[in-house]
């Protein structure tokens, strides 16, 4: 019998990575995605951070969609800039499908930026999303 608690496509997945980290690098790469990076591994979660671990040499696109798929949570750092960046965007589009179609649980996090920017796509959120 199914859990109640969990939808079938999560129960019956397997997961390669416990976080998938999305963030605008020139943003929060040196500041709070690092620190939030460090404090995942040391905890023993397994976190995907491209820079720290697509392989040198790897196409950069189709590994990421791949480890996205792979990863149980998506983490998305929302920033400044996050909105400005084209590979940002192809991240949360394919995390929210992810998200839709293979149980994948999304956390936002707000790094100095207003949630209601994002949620009601105002300023740069609202140009980039158009």
């Amino acid at each position: 019998m199914a859990s109640s608690s969990s939808s079938p496509a999560f129960s019956s997945q397997s997961w390669n990575h416990d976080v998938f980290l999305s963030f605008r690098g020139e943003d929060t790469r040196k500041t709070f995605v690092d620190h939030l990076y460090t404090a995942l591994v040391q905890k023993g979660i397994y976190t995907y951070k491209y820079d720290e671990t697509l392989p040198r040499g790897e196409l950069i696109n189709p590994s990421l969609m791949k480890a996205i798929e792979e990863s149980q949570i998506g983490v998305i750092v929302f920033s400044e800039n996050y909105a400005d960046s084209s590979w940002c965007l192809d991240e949360i589009a394919h995390i929210m499908k992810c998200k839709d179609t293979r149980g994948q649980i999304l956390i936002p996090i707000f790094y100095g930026v207003d949630p209601s920017e994002v949620r009601k796509q105002k300023q740069k959120y609202g140009e980039a999303f158009v």
